[in-house]
């Protein structure tokens, strides 16, 4: 059980502890109450999932490795914007948050934490190539450069 203490001293120059059980006080009046807070997340894929997602023309690829890794090569189609890039949080910022982002780097760590920040800025649709770029290169799949 959860309890609270009390302390208190008495005349005389005794003290008496009380254990209380901690009660949870919520607020049921206001808005704060009524409405829940929206949880983003994205969604972890395989090379397989994700170029089916790819093939719908619709869907945003992008890829935030460096520029460096970007021109060696590439999913076709891909937007590159550096996840490490000082720039990263305000460029992401200015895309459009209603489309569907297929997210990728080249191992899936980068990915993962592109996509963290940017579920922090309010986009719902977000897709991480786990394995990431080398999975993808591995399968074979379309690169251009």
């Amino acid at each position: 059980m959860n309890c609270r203490f009390k302390t208190f001293l008495l005349w005389g120059g005794c003290c008496l502890v009380l254990l209380t059980p901690a009660v949870a006080q919520t607020n049921t009046n206001g808005p704060a109450a009524k409405s829940e807070a929206k949880v983003h997340t994205s969604r972890r894929v395989d090379v397989n999932e994700f170029e089916k997602l790819w093939k719908d023309k619709t869907n945003v690829v992008l890829d935030v490795r460096s520029p460096k890794e970007f021109s060696a090569g590439h999913i076709p189609g891909a937007v590159n914007l550096d996840v490490n890039s000082p720039d990263f949080t305000d460029k992401v910022s200015a895309l459009p948050k209603d489309k569907v982002y297929l997210v990728h780097c080249a191992a899936g760590v980068r990915s993962a934490r592109a996509c963290q920040k940017m579920n922090s800025l309010g986009f719902d649709h977000l897709i991480d190539l786990a394995p990431g770029f080398k999975a993808w290169q591995q399968a074979g799949k379309p690169v251009e450069k």
